[in-house]
C-alpha cells in the first residue's frame, strides 16, 4: 500500500542526516581523486587518438563523468542517456529507458561512464544498445565495482575501473540512497546494509 502521508521535509532531512552521520566511509575523497587520475591516464593511453564519444549514464554517472572528463587532455564528444533499474528504490527491477542518446554511434569509439558496476544488468543492456547502434568499439568506465559473483552477464567487468568496494549498499559521489546523498564527498555505506 503506498504511503499517503504528506511529505515532511524536516523529518526527512533529519532521517537523511542521521543516515549520513552513522554511515561507514568506505572510500575517501582523496582516494577517489587518485582513482580518477589513474582512470584518465588509462583512457588517454587507449583512446586518446580516437576522438571518442562519451556517454554519461544519468543520474549516477553525472559526478564521475564531470570529474573524469576534466582530466582528459584530448578532443572528445559527450552525450548522455538515462536508463535505470532502481527508480528511487534500493533494489533493481526491470530496465527503464528515460532518455536515449542523440549522437549517432556508427563507426565511433564509445565510452560509457557510470558510477557503479554492481550486478551489471543495466550496463549490459546499454553496451548491447551501443553495439547494435553500430559503434566501432564500446568501452565502459565506472568509478566503483562491487566485489561479488552475481553479475548479470558472467565475467562482466568494466574496461576502466577506479575502485572496488565490498558488497554493501553504497552511496555518495553520484550514487544515491533513496534519491539523496549523490553529493556526498566520498563513498559511504549505511550501517547494517
Amino acid at each position: 500500500m503506498p504511503d499517503t502521508a504528506p511529505f515532511d521535509p524536516q523529518r526527512h532531512r533529519l532521517d537523511m542526516q542521521a543516515l549520513m552521520d552513522q554511515a561507514d566511509c568506505l572510500v575517501t575523497l582523496d582516494e577517489i581523486e587518485r582513482a580518477l587520475d589513474q582512470m584518465a591516464a588509462e583512457i588517454g593511453e587507449r583512446l586518446g587518438d580516437e576522438l571518442p564519444l562519451f556517454f554519461c549514464i544519468m543520474n549516477g554517472g553525472l559526478i564521475t563523468t564531470g570529474h573524469l572528463l576534466t582530466r582528459l587532455g584530448f578532443p572528445l564528444e559527450i552525450d548522455y542517456m538515462h536508463a535505470t533499474r532502481y527508480r528511487g528504490g534500493l533494489r533493481g527491477g526491470e530496465l527503464f529507458w528515460r532518455v536515449s542518446p542523440e549522437r549517432p554511434m556508427v563507426g565511433r569509439h564509445v565510452v560509457i561512464v557510470d558510477d557503479i558496476l554492481d550486478e551489471g544488468a543495466t550496463l549490459a543492456a546499454i553496451i548491447n544498445h551501443c553495439e547494435k547502434a553500430g559503434a566501432a568499439s564500446v568501452s565502459t568506465a565506472v568509478l566503483v565495482e562491487k566485489r561479488h559473483d552475481r553479475k548479470a552477464v558472467p565475467g562482466l567487468r568494466a574496461d576502466f575501473c577506479g575502485l572496488e568496494v565490498e558488497d554493501r549498499y553504497v552511496f555518495g559521489f553520484g550514487m544515491d540512497y533513496q534519491g539523496y546523498w549523490r553529493n556526498a564527498p566520498g563513498i559511504f555505506a549505511p550501517k547494517g546494509l
